[in-house]
């Protein structure tokens, strides 16, 4: 049974960063991507980052070059750090992990960034 464990939110100013972290028990597997979402009040979930076993990256447009995404897949871990936050990143953000072969998705209990402006 995969479960994750997010941590590292918080409040913090525009301009700011954070590090949120997710420790995934259980993904031991090639066939897990791992990633971040979030989801902000009134809005849909949306996808902010993922990462495959080897490490190809995916980013949301609204954070290139302002959030990276990282793994250890020996720690079973993923990072996702946040540089020059901007208050519409303010939401719930959750570690998913996601076994593509199965198509089959596992989510945290998420963790708040709140960023002021």
């Amino acid at each position: 049974q995969v479960q994750l464990m997010e941590s590292g939110g918080g409040l913090v100013q525009a301009g700011g960063s954070l590090r949120l972290s997710c420790a995934a028990s259980a993904v031991t597997s090639a066939l897990y991507r791992m990633g971040w979402y979030r989801q902000a009040p009134g809005k849909q979930r949306e996808m902010v980052a993922t990462i495959l076993y080897a490490g190809t990256v995916n980013y949301a447009d609204s954070v290139k070059g302002r959030f990276t995404i990282s793994r250890d897949n020996a720690k079973k871990t993923v990072t996702l750090q946040m540089d020059s936050l901007k208050a519409e990143d303010t939401a719930v953000y959750y570690c998913q992990a996601r076994n593509m072969a199965l198509s089959r998705e596992y989510w945290g209990q998420g963790t708040q960034v709140t960023v002021s402006s």
